[in-house]
């Protein structure tokens, strides 16, 4: 079965921040503001661009007025819960054509998993109870909780559930993208980029 998700080269974007110590008045400043409204100062310093074996590397840096940097790289990955492993492999693997990362610690837990490879992410799938309840779930899931995958092309992955008899709604904004759920009700969006 061919793979809907196909290997691309990718850009190291991720800014490089550096921030100061906070002293006492300063903390006390920062805890009672909220930080959802707290304004970010960024000085763009420079780019930098390498070229090695074919690819750019593009690194940018900035200075930022922002006391809480701890290192945000992106998303390691994204737990689901399932009923049925199998299930859920048959789906993840066989119909979105995903591969299982064989490194990460399948056994060493103590409930069956798998760990899914979504691009240098994951998708970690793990056999326990959910008490989510799965019926009565909102029709869209863009209106439930739900994990986002990026994707080249939305009507080829539309063909594919077509024709795996699959459920899904298409996004309200007319964007390219479009929610399913697996087999155990969790809301998955695929987005065209």
């Amino acid at each position: 079965m061919a793979s809907i998700f196909r290997t691309s080269i990718s850009l190291d974007l991720r800014p490089k921040v550096a921030c100061t110590n906070l002293s006492s008045k300063e903390r006390l400043e920062f805890q009672s503001k909220n930080l959802r409204k707290e304004k970010l100062n960024v000085r763009l310093r420079g780019v930098k661009a390498n070229q090695a074996q074919g690819t750019s590397a593009v690194t940018e840096e900035k200075e930022l007025n922002n006391k809480t940097d701890y290192g945000v790289v992106g998303v390691h990955h994204v737990g689901l819960l399932c009923e049925n492993l199998e299930r859920s492999l048959e789906f993840y693997q066989n119909l979105l054509g995903l591969e299982i990362n064989e490194a990460r610690p399948h056994d060493k837990l103590p409930y069956r998993g798998a760990w899914l490879w979504v691009g240098a992410e994951m998708i970690h799938l793990m056999e326990l109870p959910n008490p989510d309840p799965l019926t009565g779930r909102p029709e869209h899931g863009g209106r439930d909780r739900h994990a986002c995958i990026a994707i080249r092309d939305v009507s080829n992955l539309k063909e594919i559930l077509d024709k795996a008899g699959i459920e899904y709604t298409m996004s309200k904004s007319g964007r390219p993208a479009l929610f399913t759920r697996d087999p155990d009700a969790n809301a998955l969006e695929f987005t065209q980029i």
